[in-house]
């Protein structure tokens, strides 16, 4: 399963704000949006992502003001991201190697998805229930 074909099931919704948001917007979308983590767009450029991690770790942690902070002082700029003809496994050896939980989705430098953690284990439950389907009907015969 390629991550075109996960897009297509989940939907290709992109939510992101600018540098120059403030953490406590940027927190609003998020919750509007029921999202865990948003990304940092200026223009059609990528230039970070935040997630509910980052303000715990970098707001909370270190009482500063979510209010007063822009979200390009504590968003992740190194951002690790996936193409659409990548695989599944792909997707599950990144985010278990460099320990993350989103992935945007680039098509020649654009972004044109994102998916998580839990969009990567869903399709592998689906791919495991085909599997088991196909091979109960093949001992069945």
């Amino acid at each position: 399963m390629t991550v075109d074909q996960i897009l297509k099931a989940k939907g290709k919704n992109v939510y992101s704000v600018r540098t120059t948001t403030t953490v406590y917007e940027a927190l609003k979308v998020m919750g509007e949006k029921n999202i865990g983590a948003i990304l940092i767009i200026d223009g059609t450029d990528l230039k970070g992502i935040l997630s509910e991690r980052d303000y715990a770790r970098k707001i909370v942690l270190k009482d500063k003001s979510s209010k007063e902070t822009y979200v390009s002082e504590i968003m992740e700029s190194n951002v690790f991201s996936v193409g659409l003809s990548n695989n599944i496994d792909d997707c599950m050896e990144l985010m278990s190697s460099k320990r993350i939980r989103h992935l945007p989705v680039l098509e020649d430098g654009i972004v044109v998805g994102i998916i998580s953690i839990s969009d990567v284990v869903k399709a592998i439950i689906e791919i495991q229930k085909d599997t088991i389907q196909h091979l109960n009907s093949y001992i069945s015969q």
